[in-house]
């Protein structure tokens, strides 16, 4: 499996019981803290494989730093939240590489491995699949606010756990319950995602505005202006996918927000997706049901 889908990961069948899933990731800080940037860059660059249904196995950092305005011991304390991240999800460091840049950003490279016929891809979900999100959105927002100085301690405070927040268990629940399709939310928001999952499958998308979920005071930071710029390229490129039921189309920025290391969005057939959701509340993992996939509409997303 290559690009053709945009698929969060490549796969590359080694055996007939034994697949490798790739996948890269570089951003720049989310967060103040080094450590919990860190930490961020690794769950969101280990997410791809999650999202497949694969286990990672191995990472390399990739890491670009301007030695000449920050202390090697900022850098320390990034790749010390990498290597937590790392540790617990079971994926071993095996090395990396640092280039000296005038912008600060850090990624890994992931290997997961996967059985053939195990893989969970974005093209494949089927009519009447309800769909399942596993974080709330808006740390793209949260992140610009906090950076002009925006942001409450608070929204800082929950940003920073959503986006630390390993996908690992909503992973590993999520294979439990045979789903159809699966993607993590990441740099194209929500929608953008959901485009992806809709095209690639040949069918559309009905998402429920009032059923998904928002980091607390987004849209408040929205009214004083905090939106990334990716926000708007976003809209730009998938408004015209979108059928609009709302009042006016600047209610759906929150869902246009790029996300870092955001949540799982799962297709799952509507009996499998209950059983999800009531597993996920005995366990504690948040998860809550923000729309279906149909099978007739004129645009790829219709939101109601």
């Amino acid at each position: 499996m290559g690009p053709e889908t945009s698929d969060d990961g490549g796969v590359y069948q080694l055996t007939p019981e034994l697949a490798l899933v790739e996948s890269c990731d570089v951003i720049t800080p989310p967060a103040d803290d080094p450590y919990a940037f860190g930490r961020i860059a690794a769950a969101n660059s280990i997410s791809d494989i999650y999202a497949m249904g694969g286990k990672p196995v191995t990472a390399m950092n990739l890491v670009f730093f301007p030695a000449c305005s920050l202390a090697p011991e900022i850098l320390a304390q990034i790749l010390a939240g990498g290597q937590d991240a790392l540790r617990e999800a079971g994926c071993c460091l095996v090395g990396g590489h640092t280039v000296e840049d005038d912008e600060l950003k850090f990624g890994l490279s992931v290997t997961g491995v996967v059985h053939p016929s195990a893989i969970v891809r974005n093209c494949t979900a089927l009519p009447g699949d309800r769909l399942i999100l596993t974080k709330p959105i808006g740390n793209g927002i949260i992140a610009t606010a906090v950076k002009g100085e925006m942001a409450t301690a608070e929204q800082e405070v929950e940003a920073v756990k959503w986006m630390s927040l390993s996908n690992r268990q909503a992973a590993e629940l999520m294979l439990e319950h045979k789903p159809s399709a699966c993607t993590d939310i990441t740099g194209f928001g929500l929608i953008g995602h959901c485009c992806e999952i809709a095209r690639g499958s040949g069918l559309s998308i009905r998402l429920d505005y009032d059923d998904i979920p928002l980091m607390l005071g987004v849209n408040n930071l929205i009214d004083d202006g905090m939106v990334p710029a990716g926000c708007y390229r976003n809209r730009d490129c998938y408004l015209p996918e979108v059928e609009n039921s709302l009042e006016n189309d600047d209610l759906l920025l929150p869902l246009f927000d790029p996300q870092t290391s955001g949540g799982l969005l799962i297709s799952l057939p509507e009996k499998n997706a209950q059983a999800f959701l009531d597993d996920a509340e005995k366990t504690g993992l948040f998860a809550c049901t923000i729309g279906e996939v149909i099978t007739e509409n004129k645009k790829l997303l219709k939101i109601t």
